[in-house]
């Protein structure tokens, strides 16, 4: 496995790559990686012939400069981690190289980005489009693997994608969780040992909102959802959405759709945790 932290290099690497015929897997990340990743990198490596993970926290994505300082970095840990699951090459580039200058582009994801992180973190969508782009145009993978966490982000980069005609197959991998339900995510590692022990709340919330669905309308089982976690000390409910799987966009009332979107953002603490899970109502079980 090498490690490349220049965007020329890892261009040069990736256009030898392609014309020796390889098909490159690619895994974005932010770094501290955990177990939800490395399935991701698993996936890639059995489904590709090679695989490039990226590992750069994005600074155009933040709309909370304290959130962005405090973003976990372990950049060796995560090397040690990669060489156990098939990753061939990591890119680990500065800011100065994926921004050379002021990025002034501006992405318009319409009423996607209207709703839930759009909604709370106003620019997000446009750094995450931007970076995701400038990631693909170097690393020009033939499959790209994202965790099923990050919902609306995924749906954001299938707009790129479309919008741009980037010739590259996305591809959505289930969320992973601790045993107590806890969605893996690298802000985890941000919670003190009483606040892991409360995020916990977030899926017992989404658990709670699923097995309402064919009992109450939508208004009610979100009053539910929001008196559950009002209860709970250092939770604070951001948003609680019933939304359409693809569109994400909230539904009023939940009858009649085969497959509803139940997604979750919340404070523990100072930390701010997101999760989703998908409920086919036809069958009445999570289906991712």
């Amino acid at each position: 496995m090498e490690v490349i932290k220049q965007a020329s290099a890892i261009r040069e690497i990736v256009q030898e790559l392609r014309c020796s015929g390889k098909r490159i897997g690619f895994v974005p990340t932010m770094g501290a990686l955990h177990e939800g990743h490395l399935s991701l990198l698993r996936a890639s490596a059995q489904d590709n012939d090679i695989t490039i993970c990226s590992i750069f926290v994005n600074p155009t994505q933040f709309n909370n400069a304290e959130d962005y300082s405090l973003y976990p970095r372990t950049l060796a840990q995560d090397v040690e981690l990669l060489k156990t699951v098939g990753c061939d090459y990591v890119f680990a580039p500065v800011a100065q190289d994926i921004y050379p200058q002021q990025s002034l582009l501006q992405f318009s994801f319409g009423p996607l980005e209207a709703v839930m992180e759009g909604e709370h973190r106003p620019g997000h969508f446009n750094g995450v489009a931007t970076v995701v782009g400038k990631l693909f145009h170097l690393v020009q993978p033939h499959r790209a693997y994202f965790g099923q966490k990050d919902l609306q982000q995924v749906a954001i980069v299938k707009q790129l994608v479309l919008g741009l005609s980037f010739d590259v197959e996305l591809v959505r991998y289930p969320t992973l969780r601790e045993p107590d339900g806890l969605a893996l995510s690298s802000r985890n590692k941000r919670l003190s040992p009483e606040q892991r022990q409360l995020a916990v709340s977030l899926y017992k919330a989404l658990q709670l909102a699923k097995g309402l669905l064919p009992l109450k309308p939508v208004t009610s089982i979100k009053e539910a959802v929001a008196a559950y976690l009002q209860g709970i000390d250092q939770v604070q409910l951001e948003y609680f959405e019933i939304a359409h799987p693809d569109t994400l966009q909230p539904l009023a009332q939940a009858q009649g759709e085969p497959e509803v979107a139940l997604c979750i953002a919340a404070f523990v603490g100072e930390v701010r945790l997101i999760d989703n899970i998908l409920v086919n109502l036809n069958e009445a079980q999570i289906v991712a």
